[in-house]
């Protein structure tokens, strides 16, 4: 099938040219930039969340109950959901299809599992480009969840227009908070398994790590705390008006418009970076066995090598 093809029958709400689009993607196809460049103009109404947070978190759950209360309101979902992949044969458990398999057969949910693939950033590379065909598809509300490898999962907040950050009770996960990265991107905490004897707690030391980092931007709200189940979906319903209030903020003061021009140079940027280093392994691995010699004998130092590699790239 031609790329042609493939955007006209996604555009028509072919859930099948949907899928065979984002695995051109993951698999770094040719047709990749000709198929964006036509769908791309098509995106950027769907509300848009990430989830971060430590792995075990119940994130996933969270996003079950979500996708319940959206499809309450007739809403069409996509979920782009990141599991780590094995640094032996770059495959992933997938998880996350497991805890989701309510809404497999839900024809306006559409989940799509991805592998990190050593990615450490929290989202995968093309876990963006994913979101976006989602949004050209028609989706009104698109949920990234990450891979939850800790403080490393700024990334999302390029992704999403609301970042949820999830900690458990007991595991001490308040002390992620702490962390430069991860407080800087939360638009809101989310305690899950508020059954739990410590989550009380857990909430005042997030609450009080959470006003010592506010005074780097005072005008913006203070990030609310939600507590919440996963199992039960008690307390979602509340995020999911947080959420809302939060998206009601950004456009109100203007942040909108900004955080999807952050978003987008960092995206630029980013997909720049990626192919550079690319070309530069390729061209490496296939040409320059003499540079990194010279540098095994001393003969060149690794920084004279780097720039010579660089300018020939």
């Amino acid at each position: 099938m031609s790329e042609n093809e493939l955007v006209e029958r996604l555009l028509s709400g072919d859930r099948r040219a949907l899928a065979r689009i984002i695995s051109k993607i993951e698999g770094e196809s040719e047709e990749v930039p000709a198929m964006i460049s036509e769908l791309y103009p098509r995106t950027g109404d769907a509300l848009t969340i990430g989830f971060t947070g430590p792995p075990g978190v119940g994130k996933s759950s969270i996003i079950a109950k979500l996708i319940q209360l959206y499809r309450g309101e007739d809403k069409r979902v996509g979920v782009v959901s990141v599991d780590p992949s094995s640094p032996f044969t770059k495959g992933a458990i997938l998880g996350d299809r497991i805890r989701l398999a309510d809404h497999f057969l839900d024809r306006e949910v559409f989940i799509r599992s991805m592998g990190s693939r050593g990615h450490l950033g929290g989202l995968a590379g093309a876990s963006k480009l994913a979101g976006l065909m989602m949004e050209a598809y028609g989706m009104d509300v698109v949920l990234y969840e990450t891979v939850g490898v800790g403080q490393g999962e700024v990334e999302v907040a390029s992704a999403a227009d609301t970042v949820v950050l999830a900690l458990q009770p007991g595991a001490g996960d308040s002390v992620q908070a702490l962390k430069a990265g991860v407080m800087e991107i939360a638009d809101i905490i989310c305690i899950n398994k508020a059954d739990h004897p410590q989550a009380k707690g857990t909430a005042a030391e997030v609450r009080s790590i959470l006003e010592i980092g506010h005074e780097l931007d005072p005008d913006a709200p203070l990030p609310p705390i939600v507590m919440t189940r996963g199992d039960n979906g008690e307390g979602v319903e509340e995020l999911k008006g947080k959420v809302e209030e939060h998206q009601e903020f950004l456009r109100e003061s203007g942040r909108m418009e900004k955080r999807h021009l952050a978003s987008i140079r960092e995206f630029v940027l980013s997909w720049a970076t990626n192919k550079m280093e690319k070309d530069m392994q390729e061209r490496l691995s296939r040409e320059d066995a003499e540079l990194i010699e010279k540098v095994r004998k001393r003969e060149l130092d690794p920084i004279s090598a780097a720039e010579t590699l660089y300018k020939e790239v």
